[in-house]
């Protein structure tokens, strides 16, 4: 049983009515994925906006293992001291990770998010010595959009990230970085020009199905 842990922040955890990006991949790997497999990891729930707090289950369609590793305005910051015992716990095989856009809004800056990723990493091995990880880029997004300093700041933690994945990554424990999805379209791929909308989902999913039949002949291309 190959067991993936989807890690990320609202764009991951999705919120009350969405299907999710991790519903997508899913559904992708039940068609092209010759082996058992779930999904893993402490958490389940959406976030309820109303609510303001990660405690719906109204997926659009909930017949899929809803397990993940995701929080609304949670980063590499948040996630790196967790990482070791989600993974330990729910015996993690294989790391979606989508984070940076929160830390870099909010935290901390390219530099400093560059060193969390390295701690996650740290963390996650620890949990799973051969763990491997697929980890996304922070995609577009409207506040790089209509501020260019911000826009830099996510292009100078983007080239930090492919460094710190290249140096990091081992034959043990394979570290995999995704292309970002080359038509993602705010307008169309989005709600609010952070969140992804349906077509949104099937792109970021793609990024990670794509990533690993490449680089690991895991599963077949993502069909859009």
């Amino acid at each position: 049983m190959l067991r993936f842990m989807p890690v990320g922040d609202s764009m991951t955890i999705g919120s009350a009515g969405d299907h999710t990006w991790r519903y997508r991949l899913w559904q992708h790997l039940c068609r092209s994925y010759g082996g058992p497999f779930t999904l893993v990891g402490p958490r389940e729930a959406l976030y309820d906006k109303a609510a303001d707090a990660p405690t719906s289950y109204a997926y659009a369609d909930p017949d899929f293992p809803r397990a993940h590793l995701a929080g609304w305005g949670e980063g590499w910051l948040h996630m790196a001291p967790l990482i070791g015992e989600a993974v330990r716990a729910g015996r993690a095989d294989v790391l979606l990770v989508s984070l940076g856009l929160i830390d870099l809004g909010f935290y901390t800056d390219a530099e400093q998010t560059a060193q969390n990723v390295r701690s996650f990493v740290a963390g996650a091995r620890a949990g799973n010595a051969r763990i491997r990880m697929v980890v996304l880029p922070v995609i577009p997004n409207i506040r790089a959009a209509s501020e260019p300093a911000f826009a830099a700041e996510v292009a100078r933690f983007n080239e930090l990230l492919a460094k710190t994945v290249a140096d990091l990554d081992e034959p043990r424990s394979p570290l995999l970085l995704a292309s970002p999805p080359p038509s993602y379209d705010l307008r169309t791929d989005t709600y609010d020009g952070t969140h992804p909308g349906a077509s949104g989902e099937h792109k970021i999913a793609a990024a990670f199905a794509d990533a690993m039949h490449q680089a690991w002949d895991l599963g077949e291309p993502y069909a859009l």
